[in-house]
């Protein structure tokens, strides 16, 4: 064939090559317009630079970010402020003192509030994932009356920290108090269970598990409900049942709402102060003192008005929770199975 005819076919295969769809990535339907030769780049950054759309944005955006500057960053440079500050009598601050707030914690006193807080949080965790999680396997079978059993359980979760602690104070009160009764009956004396500090701390833990209980339920019972039903048969068939069914199969499905219900919890210990306050007020012989109550005592308990020595307790309570939340999420998590 003549040269000239081979590059005739040339050009007409490479026109149709470039006008073909296929190979340009155009749409197959439509006219071709300049449009889609122009540059994926500038395209991106005429969109992103659209005033119509980035106005919308920051009018949406604009509550959150207002709620966050008044609610979460405000109070955090005005605790740095106010721990660097000396106040008067009534709490206004007065003069720069820099560190000595900081210095003023380092006592066997706050090194104690610190162990009763470490303590009462473990107690909270441990017991208020390991009780719902007990009740949420079997109330997770379908059976009869379920459902009521579910709503009875999950209760506590709609009561306030106030509401509860007062309602277990009426059912640990002795002169009328029906946990005692039941006591009796098997031959346990009750013992003080507000007034004596071996069993003070406990008695607020247990009710705060008490509290927390029916939310991680709620969570845990959702992770069960929503397993692989033929994961789970297939385990059957090979002979996985029991604790070995629930440890090596059933758990690490629902890894990721445990681990929720971990760091929810543990959230909620650190900042427990109504349950103290209302049922023991820090007592007996500030067994139940908290780092929360700690801070409520010197900023507000019988106008102590100490706002700086609790400003700098608060900023101590916020790098206890930075911590615990990087070891949760930086060891715990590594054990979560996300499907």
């Amino acid at each position: 064939m003549p040269s000239d005819e081979l590059s005739t076919e040339r050009d007409v295969s490479a026109a149709s090559t470039v006008s073909n769809p296929i190979f340009t990535g155009r749409p197959l339907i439509g006219p071709v317009t300049d449009t889609d030769s122009a540059p994926v780049s500038q395209s991106v950054i005429n969109r992103r630079w659209n005033p119509r759309e980035l106005a919308l944005t920051v009018l949406f955006l604009a509550p959150a970010v207002v709620g966050l500057g008044a609610f979460v960053v405000f109070p955090l440079f005005q605790a740095v402020y106010l721990a660097t500050m000396g106040s008067d009598i009534l709490g206004n601050p007065t003069r720069f003192v820099g560190l000595q707030h900081f210095q003023e914690l380092f006592t066997p006193e706050f090194g104690a509030v610190l162990a009763r807080t470490a303590g009462f949080t473990l107690m909270v965790v441990v017991a208020g994932v390991l009780l719902p999680l007990a009740l949420a396997v079997p109330l997770s079978q379908r059976l009869p009356g379920m459902r009521i059993f579910r709503t009875l359980f999950t209760l506590p979760f709609a009561y306030s920290a106030s509401a509860a602690s007062v309602v277990w104070l009426l059912m640990l009160n002795p002169a009328m108090s029906p946990v005692n009764w039941l006591l009796q009956l098997v031959g346990v004396s009750a013992p003080g269970w507000t007034t004596d500090s071996g069993w003070a701390l406990v008695t607020v833990a247990g009710v705060t598990v008490w509290m927390v209980s029916g939310f991680n339920l709620l969570v845990l019972a959702a992770g069960l409900a929503g397993l692989d039903e033929q994961v789970l048969e297939a385990a059957r068939i090979d002979g996985a049942s029991g604790v070995r069914h629930f440890t090596g199969i059933v758990l690490p499905m629902i890894s990721p709402s445990v681990f929720f219900v971990i760091v929810t919890t543990t959230l909620t210990a650190l900042q427990s102060l109504g349950q103290p306050q209302v049922m023991t007020d820090g007592g007996p012989n500030g067994a139940t003192s908290t780092l929360v109550y700690s801070i409520f005592n010197q900023a507000f308990h019988n106008n102590n008005s100490n706002y700086g020595l609790a400003s700098a307790q608060g900023l101590v309570l916020l790098v206890v929770g930075v911590l615990l939340a990087a070891v949760q999420f930086g060891v715990i998590e590594r054990r979560v199975h996300y499907r």
